[in-house]
């Protein structure tokens, strides 16, 4: 529940973006992606994104996640220069090893932001997901790893930027 207040929180700041950049962190925090796909987002950019905002939203989900009762499956981090990558990282064995459980992670957390007001308010039609949450808080990539092997890694762009 404190997630999802968090979420609000973060909601009621404001309405902006920024652009793709190269993936310095492949080979230090996880191997090369074994997979990539582009989310066209459809939700809006929130105004006034900025690096401490994202690192805000991280620093929400990691304080959650710190105070729930059993240990933790992922650490959750943001990086680059704005903050502009968020990565998750498997801290346990046989965890989001595959394309299939890191998206069932982010259907989980994605159940989690559709509670919130601000997706009540701007999606009427239950359409936004955790991508859409991240890209209305400007981040523009999303990287899954299990620590080992498997790499997955999502490019949040705008719906016309999407490759055909």
């Amino acid at each position: 529940m404190r997630i999802i207040r968090y979420l609000v929180l973060l909601a009621a700041i404001g309405w902006s973006g920024s652009a793709l950049a190269e993936d310095r962190h492949a080979g230090y925090y996880y191997p090369e992606p074994s997979s990539i796909e582009e989310y066209a987002a459809r939700a809006p950019v929130l105004d006034g994104n900025d690096r401490k905002r994202r690192r805000d939203f991280v620093s929400g989900i990691v304080r959650e996640i710190a105070d729930e009762p059993y240990p933790p499956t992922y650490a959750m981090f943001a990086k680059g220069g704005d903050a502009e990558k968020l990565i998750f990282v498997a801290v346990q064995d046989g965890y989001y090893n595959t394309v299939y459980r890191a998206r069932a992670l982010f259907a989980a957390l994605t159940a989690l932001a559709r509670q919130t007001p601000l997706f009540t308010e701007f999606d009427k039609d239950d359409r936004f997901t955790f991508f859409d949450l991240c890209y209305m808080l400007g981040f523009e990539q999303i990287t899954i790893t299990d620590g080992l092997n498997f790499t997955h890694q999502v490019k949040l762009i705008p719906p016309s930027f999407k490759k055909q």
